[in-house]
């Protein structure tokens, strides 16, 4: 018998197990952020993402064949995920934002991703989950009322970038109907790694050459590999198969974990200071998360309470009803 967590579209539920799998890739995007940091602090961050992508483009597609999709797809969805999400990201973290604030602000992704689902998917807001919407909006106040040094504004230009990238290719894998995933992402890579370089060249005035020889380290080469097969390969892997599966909808709220992690490694690596307002925002976010998931278990048990306490208001206003749709 199938257990249910969390009730999605026509049917399908989250099983535990892939709850417990969806949660160890927040997990392992969380902690990316702090490797990120690592690899910016030590090489430009568009060279940074450039070989991220080369080094999980390479060699997977040798030993994946090409998924039956056009090229035009995957070209836009590596542009769009290599560019427009993590070449900003990069560059959010390289411009002041620390690891946890970036991964917070990245978190305005879900309401974009949500709005998408509904207006282009079709797909359907439950209560609970307006009210995490909510809850997550009000803890991205508190992110704007930051004041440690964790937040600049060009910083947070970039982000926002990123956010609307994530909720667009979190759109283009609803709409696709992949079936080979690991191949879709690996050669999707392959379109991400000459715009990043040739816009290290244009923007920060640093090729890939000169990078290469004389500032890459085995710190930014670390960092280079951990983004690339883990964070990439695995980790998107696993995610666009949940994505596939389950309603977008459903699991945008998840990744509203990954900034917990994020925070908790930028604590661990590089001692962020846990001021009242991220703490604030922090705890809303994780509300926001849990009450979707809860609410379907604690529905059925909580509505023969509360149903002898709503009968009494709801009485005049059914009694109203149905005078007016009585026939004459």
């Amino acid at each position: 018998m199938q257990v249910t967590l969390v009730t999605a579209r026509h049917g399908r539920a989250i099983t535990p197990i892939h709850l417990i799998i969806i949660v160890a890739v927040t997990c392992l995007w969380g902690f990316n952020y702090s490797v990120i940091k690592a690899g910016v602090d030590n090489i430009d961050p568009f060279i940074l993402t450039g070989l991220r992508f080369t080094f999980a483009a390479f060699p997977a597609i040798f030993f994946v064949r090409k998924p039956d999709v056009p090229w035009s797809y995957m070209a836009l969805y590596g542009i769009t995920f290599g560019v427009g999400l993590w070449g900003m990201m990069s560059m959010s973290i390289h411009s002041g934002l620390s690891a946890g604030t970036a991964s917070l602000i990245l978190e305005f992704s879900v309401f974009i991703s949500v709005m998408m689902g509904v207006i282009f998917l079709k797909e359907r807001i439950t209560a609970s989950l307006k009210i995490g919407l909510a809850l997550t909006l009000l803890g991205l106040v508190f992110i704007a009322n930051i004041s440690d040094g964790t937040m600049t504004l060009i910083g947070f230009t970039f982000a926002i970038i990123g956010a609307v990238s994530m909720s667009a290719i979190s759109l283009m894998v609803k709409k696709m109907d992949i079936k080979d995933m690991f191949a879709f992402v690996a050669w999707s890579c392959l379109f991400a790694p000459l715009p990043l370089f040739a816009m290290a060249y244009l923007i920060n005035g640093v090729s890939l050459y000169s990078e290469l020889t004389n500032t890459l380290n085995p710190t930014a080469l670390a960092s280079v590999l951990f983004q690339a097969y883990p964070t990439t390969l695995l980790g998107y892997w696993i995610w666009n198969k949940m994505l596939a599966k389950y309603p977008l909808s459903i699991m945008s709220p998840f990744k509203l974990l990954v900034p917990i992690f994020a925070l908790v490694g930028s604590v661990i690596f590089y001692d962020e200071q846990l001021e009242v307002n991220k703490v604030i925002a922090f705890s809303l976010i994780i509300a926001g998360v849990i009450i979707p998931l809860i609410a379907p278990l604690f529905a059925p048990l909580l509505a023969p309470l509360l149903a002898p306490l709503l009968a009494p208001l709801l009485a005049p206003f059914m009694k109203s009803l149905r005078l007016k749709i009585k026939p004459q």
